[in-house]
């Protein structure tokens, strides 16, 4: 008995400590998938269809020197076993045994890979939230907690690099164009979704404007599924220099949302609001019920944000929820649950709202003057 005892107690020690080892080396993950990115390795696969692409295939669709084929090898092993990628042996070649196991592996894309493909893929928000800028804050979490800092100066983002993320994208164009890059990719592979799900949402309204909506990417996604929908897309000046050319069926005006939005039926906010505290987000959604009419006439607010809690949220949703809150703290933002969302609307001047959580760990939220 005590032999059984001490084995399930060291068992229970061991899985501990795996999980602790999970928790510890989880960023190599992140980095194996940064390298993927890097390196094009999804396309490269992609580029060979759908029966899959040897190693030989895919290191001469990404020409990465001899010397490093047995470690791209070691790191193709850990993309498949986190799901990134999938492996197999390929069929038998006719009068084989069928049993070479010095056969090359076929590699082939997953579900997860397949969103780093294609002309409306994830890749460059990825990108974005794997980039050296975004990550080397987190080294510095611990001291970060340490520090006494004035609310406007408590950015992590800030206390790494010297300055605000949104100041470095005001003086560095390329941070400017990863950024807006990662929130077109992300426009495009969830208002399509968004539109599906919730088109009631939408419906009945007649001009929009998309507040801090970027190059657009969302408000011409609207546009395209509600014809007789006006819509305009607020955003600073840098911001709105680089919107695309030609007729895409949104008009782009520069200003900020701090200061005055420009009237329609419908304010659009496609994560936005998790970047800014309750505050400052009071002062955007005060702004927003300025420009719009009562909610007889159909005046809304539409939100696309976290709800933390609302369901569904099993626990994947759950954990990433709960990661997602401690990433916009680079910004100094936060996720919120409904009681907190409830809080800002009311104190913003807003009467009502309706949570739909159909958009995976993020909702649609509409918000009523």
């Amino acid at each position: 008995m005590a032999l059984n005892n001490g084995s399930t107690t060291n068992q229970a020690l061991l899985d501990a400590q795996l999980e602790l080892w999970q928790n510890t080396f989880g960023y190599i993950k992140s980095m194996a998938l940064k390298s993927a990115l890097d390196l094009r390795i999804a396309d490269a696969i992609h580029h060979h269809g759908g029966s899959g692409a040897t190693l030989p295939q895919i290191v001469a669709r990404i020409k990465i020197p001899s010397s490093k084929i047995p470690h791209l090898r070691r790191l193709m092993r850990v993309l498949v076993a986190t799901g990134v990628f999938a492996a197999q042996h390929p069929p038998p070649a006719v009068g084989s045994s069928g049993d070479d196991e010095d056969e090359p592996m076929l590699y082939t894309l997953t579900p997860v890979s397949r969103l780093l493909v294609g002309s409306q893929n994830l890749a460059p928000i990825t990108t974005m939230n794997l980039h050296a800028a975004f990550i080397s804050p987190f080294l510095e979490l611990g001291s970060w907690f340490q520090h006494e800092e004035a609310p406007e100066s408590c950015e992590l983002f800030k206390h790494a690099h010297g300055q605000t993320c949104w100041g470095q994208a005001d003086r560095d164009a390329t941070f400017n164009a990863l950024i807006n890059d990662g929130m077109v990719s992300d426009s495009n592979f969830l208002m399509n979704i968004a539109i599906n799900e919730c088109a009631g949402a939408f419906q009945g309204i007649t001009s929009l404007v998309d507040v801090g909506g970027g190059l657009g990417a969302s408000a011409q996604a609207i546009a395209k599924a509600f014809p007789g929908v006006k819509c305009s897309v607020l955003d600073l000046d840098h911001v709105v220099a680089n919107a695309p050319a030609g007729d895409t069926g949104v008009q782009y005006i520069a200003g900020n949302m701090f200061e005055k939005i420009p009237p329609a039926d419908a304010m659009f906010l496609k994560w936005i609001l998790h970047d800014w505290d309750d505050e400052e987000c009071i002062r955007i959604l005060k702004n927003c019920r300025k420009a719009i009419p009562p909610r007889e006439e159909g005046g809304k607010v539409i939100i696309i944000d976290m709800a933390i809690g609302v369901e569904p949220s099993d626990l994947r949703h759950k954990e990433m929820q709960a990661v997602f809150d401690i990433f916009v703290m680079v910004i100094n933002g936060k996720e919120r649950n409904e009681k907190e969302w409830k809080k800002i609307f009311f104190k913003a001047g807003f009467s009502d709202y309706k949570i739909t959580p159909v958009l995976g760990v993020r909702s649609i939220i509409e918000v009523y003057p």
